[in-house]
């Protein structure tokens, strides 16, 4: 894909009300997992997207592409994939099996979440100014 400024901001502020309803204590654990574990992959998708990528949606395993080329796109280190490559695991579960969800993982997932945001910005303002 061609890389567009429109497109990144778009991702980006979805990515931070997201984060806000993932805050919101009146949801259940389910509801702000499942917010904070979407700015996860709206992120991931940013950070493909400057790279000029973006996975086919309609097939699976396309969470999995956006979370693991983190390390390729913007350098996460391969410690911070596994975190978020277990919350993916873990939202699989949760939606798929019903799983229930723990506060501790509630609160993995939304200071993940925060972190990777701010990585992408980061990563954005030294790397790829143009497109913020």
């Amino acid at each position: 894909v061609t890389p567009s400024q429109a497109t990144v901001a778009r991702l980006l502020a979805a990515a931070d009300r997201n984060l806000v309803d993932a805050s919101l204590p009146a949801l259940s654990a389910e509801n702000r997992f499942d917010a904070a574990y979407k700015a996860i992959m709206q992120a991931a998708m940013v950070a493909l997207h400057t790279n000029g990528y973006r996975p086919l949606t309609s097939r699976p395993g396309h969470h999995q592409t956006a979370i693991q080329s983190l390390i390729h796109t913007i350098g996460l280190p391969a410690d911070a994939v596994i975190v978020l490559d277990a919350l993916r695991k873990q939202r699989n579960l949760s939606d798929y099996d019903g799983d229930p969800v723990s506060e501790k993982t509630v609160s993995d997932c939304i200071a993940s979440a925060q972190a990777l945001v701010k990585q992408v910005r980061d990563w954005l303002r030294t790397q790829r100014p143009d497109l913020l």
